[in-house]
């Protein structure tokens, strides 16, 4: 039972019969951290060069950082655990997020892959551009963007690592609860008061 244990634990579910298209579905965190960094150090260079001045660029980098928040939120709660009751609708829900659940700790599947990351983080930036111009939208869409990269670190080390320190102890507790208490609760990942608000948080009594 232990050797089955283990074997389930280091062998990711498979997604994709093609060998190809199951690599795009797996990703190492030495990988993410080095094409992330690169991302957002061209995304926020590019935001500064647009910019005016450095108090407008920081303001917007700001408002889009704080709008990730209610967005992974969001995402979480309606399209990761969306209740569809075709077979279609159940099979792309478990690929966009039910096999975390079958799995939730296997260390390639704990963060976006970038086969799926890198498309939305350029329709973003070029949404964001689209609609309000370059100065703005360049600079909204950069931290719109670190947002995003905070949550998958935040999120990958809720599965990894032991996170001790008060804080970060209580952002584990919150989300492995979501994964093994009660799964239609404590969608919120990074802003975890967004499930006390919106009255989606776990009873733990």
């Amino acid at each position: 039972m232990r050797q089955k244990r283990r074997i389930r634990e280091e062998v990711p579910v498979r997604l994709f019969k093609n060998p190809v298209m199951e690599s795009l579905t797996l990703l190492s965190f030495g990988v993410f951290a080095v094409v992330w960094s690169i991302i957002l150090f061209a995304a926020l260079t590019i935001a500064w060069h647009m910019s005016s001045s450095i108090t407008t660029l920081l303001w917007h980098c700001l408002l889009g950082f704080a709008v990730w928040f209610p967005f992974e939120y969001l995402m979480h709660r309606f399209l990761f655990h969306f209740n569809g009751r075709s077979a279609f609708a159940k099979s792309m829900v478990y690929l966009l997020h039910g096999n975390h659940h079958e799995q939730p700790n296997h260390p390639l599947r704990n963060l976006m892959p970038l086969s799926a990351s890198l498309p939305l983080a350029l329709l973003i930036w070029v949404g964001c551009v689209a609609g309000m111009g370059y100065e703005t939208g360049s600079a909204i869409a950069a931290g719109f963007l670190c947002g995003y990269v905070a949550y998958d670190i935040v999120h990958y080390s809720c599965h990894q690592f032991p996170m001790r320190m008060r804080l970060l102890r209580r952002i584990k507790i919150h989300h492995i609860d979501h994964h093994y208490r009660q799964s239609d609760a404590n969608y919120a990942i990074t802003a975890v008061f967004l499930d006390k608000v919106c009255n989606t948080k776990c009873d733990r009594s």
